[in-house]
């Protein structure tokens, strides 16, 4: 596999934090933000497909989308606003 580098520039406050994740997942920095930017693509990608359906469908029910937490495994955590 290939790799291609980046330089970043953090604030402080969120590098210490990054640098604490790295470290508590044992992970190096460089693989804690690649597996976070994974996460934050499959994320994206989801919310396009769900935004897609609701356009055709009409928006989920509350219903809906208790199911689909229910079934997702995702009962009980945070929701997070969409960025």
């Amino acid at each position: 596999m290939s790799v291609q580098r980046f330089g970043v520039s953090f604030e402080e406050e969120l590098a210490a934090e990054v640098q604490a994740a790295a470290q508590a997942a044992g992970q190096a920095v460089s693989a804690w933000l690649a597996d976070a930017a994974r996460r934050r693509l499959a994320r994206d990608g989801l919310l396009a497909v769900v935004a897609d359906w609701e356009a055709e469908h009409g928006r989920l029910t509350p219903e809906e989308r208790a199911a689909a937490r229910r079934e997702l495994g995702l009962e009980g955590r945070r929701r997070r606003q969409s960025a």
